[in-house]
C-alpha cells in the first residue's frame, strides 16, 4: 500500500493549545503576542516570500528565560508543531485561523484583531520585500483584500481614506475567506519568486536605518504602518 504523498497534518490538539495559552498568558507583557497572535505571526511567514528561520521569529514570541529546561523544551516543542503544522494544513485545505475571543453586550464574539496583528509583524520580518511587491504588483493587494480589511477593522493598519467598520456579516465574510487568502498569497510566492535584486534593496535600505531616529513602530498595542 502506497502512504500518500500529503498526509493529514499533526496538528496541536486542544490540549496542547491550551497548554500553550496558558504559558504564553503567563509570561505576556504589553503587547506582546497571545496564542492567536503567535499563530498570524507563523502564518505570514508560512506564505511569505522567504524561509524565516525561528531564531528570527522567536523573539517575537518568548521575551524572558524559561524556568528549566523542561519547561523550555516543552515550549519549544509545542511552537515548533504549531509552526509545522501551517503549512500541512494549507497543503491540505485544512487552515483555520486562530481566534481570540471579546465580550459584548450579547455574549463572547470571535475576534481577528491578535491573529492580525501577529500576521502584521510576520510581514514585518520581511518588510523590504513584501512593501516593494506590494507596490508594483496590484494582484498581491487584491488577494490580501480581506486580511487587510479586518486589520484595518481592528486598527492594526491604518487605512490611507475614510473606512466605514464592517459590518458583522462583512467581518464573518472576511474571516472565512482567511484561508483561501493564504493559500493563494503562498501559491503567489511560489510562481513569482523574489528576485537577488529584490532581496539587495530590501537588505540596503534596513542596514541604513538610523535607530535613534527611526518612528516608534508600536502605539496603543497596535503594530502601524
Amino acid at each position: 500500500m502506497n502512504t500518500p504523498k500529503t498526509e493529514w497534518p499533526s496538528s496541536l490538539g486542544d490540549d496542547e493549545l491550551e497548554e500553550l495559552d496558558q504559558y504564553l498568558r503567563g509570561h505576556v507583557g504589553e503587547g506582546d503576542l497571545l496564542l492567536d497572535g503567535v499563530h498570524g505571526l507563523l502564518s505570514a511567514l508560512a506564505v511569505g516570500p522567504t524561509q524565516v528561520l525561528p531564531e528570527e521569529w522567536l523573539p517575537e514570541v518568548l521575551h524572558e528565560p524559561f524556568s528549566d529546561e523542561t519547561e523550555g523544551n516543552r515550549v519549544l516543542a509545542l511552537l515548533a508543531k504549531l509552526n509545522d503544522s501551517i503549512g500541512a494544513e494549507l497543503d491540505v485545505d485544512a487552515y483555520e485561523p486562530i481566534l481570540g475571543e471579546v465580550e459584548t453586550e450579547t455574549g463572547p464574539v470571535l475576534s481577528a484583531a491578535g491573529w492580525c496583528e501577529g500576521f502584521s509583524r510576520g510581514i514585518d520580518l520581511r518588510a523590504g520585500l513584501w512593501e516593494k511587491r506590494l507596490a508594483d504588483d496590484p494582484q498581491l493587494m487584491e488577494m490580501l483584500g480581506p486580511v487587510m480589511a479586518l486589520a484595518v477593522d481592528e486598527g492594526i493598519l491604518s487605512a490611507d481614506a475614510d473606512f466605514e467598520k464592517l459590518s458583522d456579516e462583512e467581518y464573518d465574510e472576511c474571516l472565512t475567506q482567511v484561508p483561501g487568502v493564504l493559500n493563494a498569497v503562498n501559491q503567489y510566492w511560489h510562481e513569482h519568486p523574489v528576485t537577488d535584486a529584490e532581496i539587495e534593496a530590501a537588505v540596503r535600505p534596513a542596514e541604513d536605518k538610523n535607530p535613534q531616529t527611526a518612528p516608534p513602530r508600536q502605539r496603543s498595542g497596535h503594530w502601524v504602518h
